[in-house]
């Protein structure tokens, strides 16, 4: 039977970018810390278990609706349509955009078999039938999948674009073509939201 330290490393090596030197380091770092740190590092994880989807923009909260859909400062005309939550925490930390969010949780790729009803495009277009924003801002990462899945939000909106009831916009292509939003720095994701272009 694993130690219980060894049991740490070997959940700490599992995280993305991290090995099992580093998951050893990690843990001996833990080992050094205050009781009271490990007994909050502890619950901060049996927390995650209180985290689900937001009912309306399909973000991870622990309140549902989520503060950001609940807000009476932001602008709930303008929606923000983005891959995974994670891309919220990168768009907050500008501090500019004062609009919602809907989060895809994925993104188009015929080649993997992921379609439309694999992701949250139904909850997409229902919300926006339900409450029509006057601005729709795909912050998709610029990749063949984020392109399929901007065009294919485009055309199934065609009809409200055409008819004036709804402005959709892209982020500017200040975004490396390929990379991840997730780790754009804040200048250029900054640029890119200053500078959107309308897709229709």
């Amino acid at each position: 039977m694993a130690s219980p330290l060894d049991n740490l490393i070997s959940h700490l090596s599992r995280l993305p970018g991290i090995g099992e030197r580093t998951a050893t380091r990690l843990a001996f770092y833990l080992l050094r810390t205050s009781p009271a740190f490990r007994e909050g590092f502890a619950q901060s994880i049996q927390n995650l278990s209180q985290i689900h989807l937001c009912s309306q923009c399909s973000t991870v909260t622990d309140k549902d609706p989520c503060a950001i859909c609940t807000s009476h400062v932001r602008l709930h005309d303008v929606i923000c349509v983005v891959e995974k939550p994670s891309d919220i925490y990168s768009i907050e930390r500008l501090h500019s955009y004062q609009g919602l969010y809907h989060v895809l949780h994925g993104l188009l790729s015929p080649m993997e078999g992921v379609a439309p009803s694999d992701l949250r495009l139904p909850q997409l277009f229902t919300r926006l039938s339900q409450q029509p924003p006057k601005e729709l801002i795909l912050a998709l990462s610029p990749t063949v999948e984020g392109d399929a899945t901007s065009s294919y939000i485009t055309k199934q909106l065609a009809p409200q674009t055409s008819a004036g009831r709804l402005s959709i916009t892209r982020l500017a292509s200040g975004l490396p073509i390929g990379s991840d939003l997730e780790f754009a720095d804040q200048i250029t994701l900054g640029k890119a939201f200053e500078a959107r272009t309308r897709l229709s």
